[in-house]
């Protein structure tokens, strides 16, 4: 009878083991927090198997220590309950050696063991056991009680199995944290490089200081919170801190802030450019600084303070400053990481918006003057323009063009060095005369420009001119030389919306000639007879493609001949173009236009193969070797290109070589020597000669007589005009330095036989003018091969 009671009290216990067990492991399945864990093990424990207490220790494997991580115990009826001990080392007490040898341990009477480390309130019993997983020693779970033999194998068994329950929940739960936390750690690596990227792309792209720190902010805001936050910017020179971007409590303020020299000495911001060491401070550590004497309290104390200092150049440096007046807000080193880094974008975006001004200034300026150029003068021109619709009835506006009379000669006599001082010390004395909203401006060479915008009434212009007359009537001291500057101008008026910049440009500039055509330090307006004429120049510009594209051009020839027989040795072509509206134009109406508009390249080009195809016609009709000189302009001696463009009109018209001379004038001598040689050179194979036109008119001949490979020099026919009784001293001179040079001359414009009879005394090879031929058709010309003229 009593083996049967004592059977079915053991499947009872067991039972209810089973029960216990099976309720603990439902329910730490659906737990997924380790405090929920250890609170739920603790509390059950005490309340389902009759303990009076319960504490789980986990263990520091790297400092071999105990912590405790939860306890619940009840009161006894003559102990309250406390679980004092918070930290067990492994080789403390009953719990550190379970952790250390990871046995569990039962003890029916803690006295008669040496390793018991009583309490507050001591024990008489204890059991232990091991928190395991995979053979890791996680942690214990303790349990003590005031009455000797409590605890049986019963409680053991379950303890040891709610343990590696325990355990198996705890290693799950840390995989989860860990996997967790790794993808935080992941997606903050990610939002960090991608915030940083978004920095970098920034400072090279952003347009403006203002709009970067405001994009900048956002980003960072987005890392760490920033509602208080600024950039300021120190100006060495001036020695005044700038605070270009604030933002308080989230707000930001436009208006930059400027902390005087009085106030900068005291604030922490000064602090960190003296030492240009970033700052990292709480509110102790700040309140330290200052009683150091380190810097002044400047506004309200903040909880945590992060300043870190940057510089730009030598004269710029700054500081980025975040503060937090949170208690639970305090910054730390990765914060400052991420601002120093941020530090370094900003400086490199203010060094490029340096830079970018610089080349903005210097693509809208000149680089001598310093004055603005004509793209920057055109922009305000056109602001300007539009302005006027909202302009008082009776504004206009007024556009000055300035020539500075006899500025080449003072070049070629005394050299670009003083001729680039004496133009510097025109414009200070002009930009003095003018009012700070007029635009003064150089257009190139000696040619400047006076925009003056919003004028009420035109006595203003006057009284500027006046201004101008004044400042420029006294001589100027250039590098010891006395100068006396003038100027010519022209000036054109807009009162209209409509207007266009170029064309006002294009009238005071026409208004400009007509003042320089009238002699030195004229001024002139634009009229309606200046408007027909810019009308006439801008149809031709317009006609001159048409003309040569529909053959509209013909050449006559003037016979060159020698000055002792008359013998015809060549022709000079000369231009004539039969307009089918206007008729006849003259050749001095439409090649300047073409020389400006640059039209005279492909108008030269297509004259050469003109002249060409007659040389080759008369070649393939018998007729005897003859020149033919055609007038090119000196932009053909910019390029290597005319070489291959002459070679090409050679083959294709299979000339005799040298039967083509090119002819330049002297006022349009070629500036790049080294690229004209190179281009006369490369004509040589075709014996193409190189013919100096209108010689003794200009400044500088004689110097390129010597530099470039010319082979006849034409005496103007200025000179000849003046042969009467005997010949004149200079063309002597040009004939005796030709001789030197070895160098043939052609004396042009022989309208009378005096002149004749004195060049024949002379040593001048060849002839060229009326007396005896016109120019002359082509077919005319033929008849005057073969004969004496």
């Amino acid at each position: 009878m009593s083996n049967k009671i004592d059977i079915n009290k053991a499947l009872e216990i067991k039972t209810e083991q089973l029960g216990i067990i099976n309720q603990f492991s439902s329910s730490l399945l659906q737990l997924d927090t380790l405090a929920e864990l250890f609170e739920y093990v603790t509390t059950q424990v005490v309340n389902r198997l009759g303990f009076v207490d319960c504490v789980i220790y986990l263990a520091d494997d790297s400092a071999s220590t105990l912590n405790q991580v939860a306890s619940m115990g009840i009161a006894h009826e003559r102990y309250k309950y406390r679980a004092q001990r918070k930290v067990i080392r492994f080789s403390e007490g009953i719990s550190g050696f379970v952790a250390s040898t990871g046995k569990a341990i039962i003890l029916d009477d803690v006295n008669t063991d040496s390793r018991y480390i009583a309490d507050e309130r001591p024990a008489q019993s204890e059991l232990c056991v091991p928190l395991i997983y995979k053979e890791k020693v996680l942690g214990v779970i303790d349990c003590e009680h005031p009455v000797k033999n409590y605890f049986t194998n019963s409680h053991l068994e379950i303890l040891t199995t709610v343990a590696h329950l325990l355990s198996a929940k705890i290693n799950q739960v840390n995989t989860v944290n860990n996997l967790q936390q790794t993808v935080t750690q992941l997606n903050n690596a990610q939002k960090l490089e991608n915030s940083l990227l978004q920095i970098a792309n920034l400072t090279y792209k952003a347009s403006n200081l203002d709009t970067f720190f405001e994009a900048l902010h956002t980003i960072i805001n987005s890392l760490l919170r920033a509602d208080n936050f600024f950039i300021a910017l120190y100006d060495k020179q001036v020695d005044i801190l700038d605070i270009a971007y604030i933002v308080e409590e989230g707000i930001q303020t436009k208006a930059h802030q400027k902390i005087s020299k009085e106030q900068l000495k005291d604030t922490a911001s000064y602090y960190l450019l003296q030492t240009d060491q970033t700052l990292l401070l709480n509110r102790q550590s700040f309140q330290e600084y200052i009683d150091k004497g380190c810097f002044k309290m400047v506004g309200r104390q903040s909880e945590s303070w992060l300043g870190v200092p940057f510089k730009t150049n030598d004269q710029m440096s700054g500081v980025i400053v975040v503060q937090s007046y949170d208690k639970t807000l305090h910054y730390n080193e990765q914060d400052s990481a991420l601002l120093t880094y941020v530090s370094r974008q900003i400086s490199m975006a203010i060094d490029r918006q340096l830079v970018r001004q610089e080349l903005e200034h210097r693509a809208l300026h000149d680089d001598l003057t310093g004055l603005a150029n004509r793209s920057l003068l055109i922009e305000r021109i056109k602001h300007a323009i539009l302005r006027l619709a909202r302009a008082k009835k009776g504004t206009s506006n007024a556009l000055l063009y300035l020539d500075f009379d006899r500025f080449k000669s003072i070049n070629d006599s005394l050299g670009h060095e003083v001729g680039d001082h004496f133009l510097i010390k025109i414009c200070e004395l002009i930009k003095s005369t003018i009012r700070n909203t007029d635009t003064f401006a150089r257009l190139g060479g000696d040619e400047f420009a006076i925009f003056m915008e919003n004028i009420t009434h035109r006595n203003q212009v006057n009284e500027a001119l006046t201004r101008i007359e004044v400042i420029l009537s006294k001589p100027i001291n250039v590098n010891g030389h006395l100068l006396q500057a003038s100027t010519s101008i022209g000036i054109a008026y807009n009162d209209n919306t409509s207007d266009k910049a170029y064309k006002l440009l294009q009238q005071a500039d026409a208004a400009m000639y007509e003042a320089k055509s009238s002699g030195r330090g004229q001024v002139k307006f634009f009229n309606n007879a200046m408007r027909q004429k810019l009308k006439t120049h801008a149809d031709i510009e317009n006609d001159l493609q048409h003309a040569i594209e529909h053959n509209e051009f013909e050449l006559y020839f003037q016979p060159i001949f020698t000055i002792s027989s008359g013998r015809v040795v060549g022709f000079e072509a000369l231009v004539r173009w039969h307009h089918p509206k206007k008729g006849f134009v003259p050749p001095n109406n439409f090649i300047p236009i073409a020389e400006t508009t640059g039209q005279i390249i492909n108008l030269d080009l297509h004259l050469l193969d003109l002249a060409a195809q007659h040389i080759s016609d008369w070649h393939k009709q018998g007729h005897r070797f003859l020149k033919v000189t055609v007038n090119v302009s000196s932009r053909h001696f910019a390029s290597l290109d005319f070489v291959a463009q002459i070679h090409a009109i050679y083959n294709k018209y299979q000339l005799p070589l040298g039967s083509l001379c090119l002819e330049i004038t002297e006022s349009g001598l070629i500036e790049n020597l080294e690229l004209a040689t190179q281009i006369i050179e490369g004509l040589s194979p075709l014996k193409v000669k190189l013919c100096l036109d209108d010689f003794g008119t200009g400044y500088s001949a004689l110097g390129y007589l010597h530099q470039l490979p010319i082979h006849i020099l034409k005496i103007d026919k200025s000179f000849i005009d003046h042969l009467q009784d005997s010949t004149n001293p200079l063309v002597e001179a040009i004939l005796s330095l030709a001789q030197s040079l070895k160098l043939e001359v052609v004396a042009e414009g022989i309208e009378t036989a005096e002149q004749l009879t004195i060049l024949q005394a002379t040593k001048c090879d060849y002839g060229q003018g009326f007396l005896k031929s016109k120019p002359v058709t082509a077919k005319e010309a033929i008849l005057l091969i073969n004969k004496p003229l």
